[in-house]
């Protein structure tokens, strides 16, 4: 029983400090974490098939993703300081920005594997595109 409680405190800890740190949790967020893996094991799956896997690579990729991370925290926070964290603006506009790399890469990894990429996959990178392009014209003067 006493298990049980400490379980449901560490995850009540951890979820809030995520809330601190990302703002609340949206749908794009979501998306962003599901993108982001897909991108990982397409990494790998196309380090398998050139047979290039590599540790230090991995490492390397995944400190890349984490920065991703740090970023989109980043924006929140710049959100908070200007006072547009109910838009939640700048984030989103990083989130938009990095979900459109990652796409670019599954692509790519698709590529390095053989298959072909399907046309409706590659409108949405162009809508992700777009959106964070319209997102960094807001943001200048």
């Amino acid at each position: 029983m006493q298990s049980t409680n400490f379980i449901k405190g560490a995850l009540a800890f951890i979820a809030a400090n995520i809330a601190a740190i990302f703002g609340a949790w949206s749908e794009l967020l979501t998306v962003l974490v599901v993108i982001i893996s897909i991108d990982i094991i397409t990494g790998i799956l196309a380090a398998f098939v050139e047979k290039t896997l590599s540790s230090r690579i991995g490492r390397r990729g995944i400190a890349g993703k984490l920065m991703i991370f740090l970023l989109v925290a980043a924006g929140h926070f710049a959100d908070v300081a200007i006072g547009t964290v109910d838009t939640s603006l700048i984030r989103n506009a990083v989130i938009f920005f990095y979900l459109a790399t990652e796409l670019l890469s599954i692509i790519e990894n698709a590529g390095r594997i053989g298959l072909p990429v399907p046309k409706a996959l590659q409108q949405a990178i162009e809508i992700f595109q777009s959106k964070s392009e319209m997102s960094e014209d807001e943001d200048r003067p």
